[in-house]
């Protein structure tokens, strides 16, 4: 499944936006399929909003975007929800817990509703990223790191086209990023998927097929 952007304007940032150039903001832009992208976004260009209208988590936009042959402008409630389930996985920024559910039932219920990934798999990727001790830990008690690494298995705990990410491993040292960016390899390999990866600074955590600036 290909990601369009036609002439893509955040209302919020329209007047800033036509101060300055942008490599994605009023352009054309398809990421095709398996494509991994890096999207740089110094502060203040839109970063959050960029993965929150590919999305579909903000409509206060001009211009359109496509997930494959469906535009997200209109698109009803039950597409929506399948291309979700089935097409498209993210990694929030403020990752979005549920805070009085424990680190197991917040990533069980993404299982029991996808069928993905096994009991035991998901255990394995508690281990590899060391966050199984913490299992039976409410996610409001965990630092800021460990509810990043719950985060980031949630969102491997589905079949995707297309995962995003916005500032994935701002929580976390260079050791736990090294197993966190290979277990998502890992994960996107299988699935034969494309990501879009969009921080505030240049990074190598992956082989971008190609870099855009915001």
């Amino acid at each position: 499944m290909q990601l369009s952007l036609h002439r893509l304007v955040p209302i919020p940032l329209k007047n800033k936006i036509d101060l300055k150039g942008s490599a994605i903001w009023k352009e054309e832009i398809t990421f095709k399929e398996n494509e991994h992208v890096f999207v740089r976004a110094p502060s203040g260009t839109g970063k959050t909003t960029l993965v929150h209208i590919l999305y579909n988590m903000r409509t206060d936009y001009e211009g359109t975007v496509q997930w494959g042959t469906e535009t997200l402008t209109g698109i009803d409630s039950d597409t929506l929800s399948q291309l979700r389930t089935k097409k498209l996985s993210i990694i929030f920024q403020d990752m979005r817990l549920f805070p009085e559910l424990s680190t197991w039932e917040n990533l069980d219920i993404k299982r029991r509703l996808t069928h993905t990934v096994t009991l035991e798999e998901v255990d394995s990727w508690l281990e590899r990223l060391g966050i199984r001790d913490k299992k039976d830990a409410l996610a409001r008690t965990l630092s800021y790191g460990e509810q990043q690494r719950v985060a980031i298995i949630r969102a491997l705990l589905q079949p995707f086209e297309w995962l995003l990410m916005d500032e994935p491993f701002s929580h976390l040292d260079h050791a736990n990023i090294d197993k966190a960016r290979k277990l998502i390899i890992e994960v996107v390999e299988k699935h034969k998927a494309g990501m879009i990866l969009a921080d505030l600074d240049e990074n190598n955590y992956f082989p971008y097929t190609q870099t855009l600036v915001l």
